[in-house]
C-alpha cells in the first residue's frame, strides 16, 4: 500500500509540473504553416484512431470467439436428450 501512495504523490507532482509548464510558459511568437499544422493533426487523429481500433480489437475478438463457440454448441443443446431410434442398438 505504502507503494501505491507514493505512486500516487509522484503521479500528482508529474500533473502538477505539466500543469504549471504549460501555464507559464512564455508565447513563442513563431508561425505553424499549414503543412506542419495538417501534418499534427493528422498524426493526432491518427493515434486517436489507433487507440479505439486497438479498444475495439481486444474487446471484439473475445466476444467474436463466444458468439462462434455459442453458435457451435447451439444444435447440441437444441437436441435434447437422445430419441429412442438414436439410441445404440445392442447386437
Amino acid at each position: 500500500m505504502r507503494t501505491l501512495a507514493k505512486c500516487g504523490a509522484l503521479a500528482g507532482t508529474f500533473c502538477l509540473v505539466v500543469v504549471m509548464a504549460a501555464v507559464l510558459a512564455a508565447p513563442a511568437h513563431a508561425y505553424i504553416g499549414p503543412g506542419a499544422g495538417l501534418t499534427a493533426i493528422g498524426a493526432v487523429l491518427a493515434l486517436i484512431a489507433a487507440l479505439c481500433l486497438a479498444v475495439v480489437g481486444f474487446v471484439w475478438y473475445p466476444v467474436k470467439r463466444l458468439l462462434r463457440t455459442r453458435k457451435a454448441n447451439a444444435p447440441e443443446r437444441a437436441a435434447g436428450p437422445l430419441d429412442a431410434k438414436d439410441q445404440p442398438h445392442e447386437t
